[in-house]
């Protein structure tokens, strides 16, 4: 079962984040794991910074004292950008997680060039934004993947095995259920429809042969998850798996309302040829419209463009 090690949170002043705080504790807790919390602040002038340093310090002990006799939380004060200091100390100190309340209550709706935006494109471990009175409990959890029926890949199998074990080590320590989500579409079936001379019930076999085959694709990966995590744990969580026809990019956000999910746990793919971008054009549309907290996890042999030094 996945367990974090190394976990880091970043400060996020602008919003109530004591819930999230609180939930970043009790994963630390339950991992057995480091805990660091961080606050990025802008530069100032030398004559101020050790002053302003030192207030925004005595600020994150006021945060963590609740906490105090429960683990020890190291702190720290970094200047720079938030997003950019965030992931140079992923980079420093080996984080395997980064943990941040969302910028506002309306969590990803929001102009893409915020902090937020660029730490899921950019870091390179997983991040999870939560969202503001976050639940200390979940109770639904939604793991969506993905693959390609024609020309499946190591990297992309072991991306939707990463997502199933987060989510699934989440869900056993929250009690909470399970939902594979795997969006769909039939290869051909618009070509069919317009040429408007293939008779209907041709079309009608094809669509169920196609639905078959992703039917099987999803089973594969939940029995490959069993595999992984052991039958007593996968049999606790019963995932239950959904295949909904249509693009992701819709029918992930209406499954996600429908279930009314707290947590969607999803990869992020790397588009090709654009230097610095990267996350995909459909995960980017999901993620701009879900309103519940979200994992975001990068492909294997993601390398971030973000530079220790600039």
């Amino acid at each position: 079962m996945k367990q974090f090690q190394n976990i880091l949170y970043v400060n996020e002043e602008t919003v109530d984040q004591s819930s999230a705080v609180e939930r970043a504790v009790s994963l630390a807790e339950n991992n057995q794991a480091k805990l660091t919390i961080i606050d990025v602040i802008p530069p100032v002038n030398d004559d101020y910074q050790m002053e302003t340093m030192n207030s925004h310090m005595q600020a994150l002990e006021v945060l963590i004292e609740p906490y105090q006799n429960r683990m020890k939380i190291q702190l720290d004060v970094l200047m720079g950008k938030v997003f950019l200091e965030a992931i140079r100390s992923v980079l420093l100190n080996s984080y395997d997680l980064v943990i941040k309340a969302a910028e506002n209550p309306d969590f990803m709706k929001r102009v893409f060039g915020s902090d937020d935006m660029h730490l899921l494109r950019k870091c390179p471990c997983p991040i999870w934004l939560m969202r503001q009175l976050e639940k200390s409990n979940y109770d639904c959890i939604l793991a969506a993947v993905d693959f390609n029926l024609l020309d499946p890949t190591a990297s992309e199998q072991a991306l939707n095995l990463e997502i199933l074990e987060l989510a699934s080590s989440l869900a056993l320590s929250d009690f909470a259920s399970l939902h594979m989500v795997h969006a769909w579409e039939a290869m051909a079936e618009r070509v069919m429809l317009a040429r408007g001379d293939i008779p209907n019930n041709t079309i009608a076999t094809h669509v169920a042969n196609q639905y078959s085959l992703h039917q099987k694709g999803l089973y594969r990966l939940g029995e490959t998850l069993r595999e992984g995590i052991g039958t007593d744990a996968y049999d606790i969580i019963s995932p239950r798996s959904h295949l909904p026809k249509g693009p992701a990019k819709k029918v992930i956000v209406t499954l996600a309302e429908q279930l009314q999910a707290d947590l969607v746990v999803m990869g992020t793919v790397a588009r090709t040829g654009i230097s610095g971008l990267i996350i995909g054009n459909t995960a980017e549309a999901i993620l701009g419209q879900l309103s519940c907290s979200v994992l975001a996890i990068k492909p294997p042999g993601f390398k971030t463009p973000v530079k220790l030094t600039e």
